[in-house]
């Protein structure tokens, strides 16, 4: 319920605190005294258009504040927890309108969105006059309604679900049924060029092991020549061991002549036949080493060319040659085995259909089923509100060719204002009166089910003699026992039935400017007030012994 309304410089309003109980409240008071602008205070406080012209004239920004006491599990508690908001305690809803147009949004002391504002109020506070048509405009609040009344919300919801399943079921079986059939049309390309790369057996790597083992080759190749060559000339005719050899042992006879004169030439030959010796060797070793058989060159030319040329034709580098070989693999094994899976998935959606068409069914007896239960409760609040020549219908259209979210049902409140005349819709046929005095004998008939925890009536009350504005005051006070119920009302019938009655008249504030009060009225101003509203302009004793006498037949 909302506990308390908090305005600060919003129109005629400078400084206003409110407190609300539970039950039937209604605010009174003469034409223009500021009522509409408590409600546009109490609209932008849940989430209504901003505008900076509802900001008092002197002042940079206005202000509403409005505080709900709901239970833990009330829906708005947990549309803001998902949103990530602290939920503990009171909910807080403050509104902070600058005169240059912006706006401000806290819940919680937490800044917000409008929309989310909006969503959170939308669940917490409804406000209905002759002009309102939020709760009836939309096929999607009938339905709602109508499954609130009969308690179907759980099996609406179970609906909504096997939809989901049917139609997520539905799109994998499509997304399988297009890759069978994509695989279906390359089928012979596929196996052609699985056969292929079968056949060649890329493997992860090669390309760059085979470049390298050609790169070498090629080198040795070059090399070959010079490597021969050297050994020729340290192994060959022309090679000088054979002379430095016979030259060494010449010198070694004759050293024993002249002691110490040929040893260092002996030691330096010596050593150079040595290192010759090793290069010799060494010219071997790369001769050996740099040794390649030709065919083997040209195995690898031809490897690396088949591979190259596969890379061209299917347009992929030849590192991902094998990962598309498998790819192919994997493709024509979903082919072959694409049918047999379909064969399941088709099977999945037979039974999500199924399913889903049976719940919906048997959903669609229960709505017909409460709609005539709805139609009758409605009906039997009528006549106390003169409008016993009218006539409510719920009416139902099932279709299972029409099938979505909420069922096989299209569902909308029809009425017939006169006999003979043709129903229509409930907003094309009925007048302003007709449509507030309709929307209080649903919202009678539907108690606390379907709506918020608060309603406010905006003077749906206008424009009814005695007798209906008693019956409109009895059914406000009957609502108010499920729901807290706000009433704006010129009607002392509506007014004698309140809880709570508060009295809204201008002031001035000392200077020229008025200023919008709301007092809390006891039982005396209270039935000075019933008796203005009975009078008029002047009250008179008769007025005032009247009003005594309803606020006594209704305390």
């Amino acid at each position: 319920m909302l506990s308390h309304l908090s305005i600060r410089d919003i129109v005629l309003i400078e400084r206003l605190d409110l407190g609300f109980e539970r039950g039937l409240s209604v605010l009174t008071g003469e034409t223009g005294a500021g009522k509409s602008i408590l409600l546009d205070s109490l609209s932008l406080a849940l989430g209504a258009r901003g505008d900076g012209g509802l900001v008092r004239q002197g002042a940079e920004r206005g202000q509403v504040t409005a505080v709900f006491d709901v239970p833990l599990d009330h829906p708005a508690r947990l549309l803001l927890r998902d949103n990530g908001f602290d939920d503990d305690g009171d909910l807080i809803f403050r509104r902070r309108q600058n005169a240059d147009g912006r706006t401000k949004v806290f819940i919680n002391d937490q800044p917000a969105s409008v929309s989310l504002m909006r969503q959170a109020g939308q669940l917490l506070v409804e406000i209905h006059g002759q002009h309102d048509d939020r709760a009836l405009v939309e096929p999607d609040a009938h339905r709602q309604l109508l499954d609130a009344f009969g308690g179907l919300q759980s099996a609406s919801s179970d609906v909504s679900e096997l939809y989901a399943w049917w139609r997520k079921s539905a799109k994998n079986a499509a997304n399988h049924r297009a890759r069978v059939e994509e695989a279906a049309r390359e089928a012979d390309y596929l196996r052609d060029s699985v056969a292929e790369l079968d056949v060649l057996s890329p493997i992860d790597g090669e390309e760059e092991e085979l470049a390298e083992q050609r790169a070498r080759m090629m080198r040795a190749e070059k090399i070959a020549a010079d490597i021969n060559e050297a050994n020729d000339m340290l192994s060959g005719h022309a090679s000088p061991v054979p002379v430095l050899s016979s030259l060494l042992r010449k010198l070694e006879r004759k050293s024993a002549e002249v002691p110490g004169l040929l040893d260092e030439i002996i030691t330096t030959l010596d050593g150079a036949l040595h290192q010759l010796s090793d290069a010799q060797m060494a010219t071997e070793t790369a001769i050996r080493e740099a040794e390649y058989d030709p065919r083997e060159l040209e195995d690898c030319e031809e490897r690396l060319f088949a591979l190259r040329a596969a890379s061209r034709k299917y347009s992929v580098p030849v590192s991902e040659l094998p990962a598309l070989a498998a790819r192919m693999v994997a493709n024509l094994a979903a082919l072959d085995a694409g049918e047999e899976q379909m064969a399941v998935l088709d099977g999945i959606v037979a039974e999500a259909e199924a399913a889903y068409g049976a719940a919906a069914r048997a959903l669609s007896i229960r709505r017909h089923e409460t709609a005539t239960m709805l139609a009758d409760a409605v009906m039997a609040e009528l006549p106390a509100l003169k409008l016993e020549q009218a006539e409510f219908i719920v009416q139902i259209e099932t279709d299972e060719s029409h099938s979505g979210p909420d069922g096989i049902d299209q569902i909308a409140f029809h009425v017939r204002t006169n006999p003979g005349t043709r129903a229509g819709p409930i907003l094309k046929v009925a007048s302003g009166g007709e449509l507030s005095r309709f929307l209080l004998a649903l919202k009678v008939a539907l108690a606390d089910r379907g709506s918020a925890p608060t309603l406010v009536f905006d003077e749906i009350d206008t424009g009814v003699g005695g007798a209906v504005a008693d019956a409109i005051g009895q059914r406000l006070k009957r609502l108010s026992g499920k729901v807290q119920v706000l009433s704006v009302t010129h009607a002392p019938q509506v007014a004698a039935r309140a809880s709570t009655h508060m009295l809204i008249a201008k002031a001035s504030d000392g200077g020229a400017t008025l200023t919008t009060r709301v007092s809390m009225m006891d039982i005396n101003s209270r039935q000075e007030e019933i008796a203005r509203m009975l009078a008029g302009a002047s009250v008179t004793e008769e007025a005032r012994a009247a009003a005594g006498r309803l606020l006594s037949e209704n305390l």
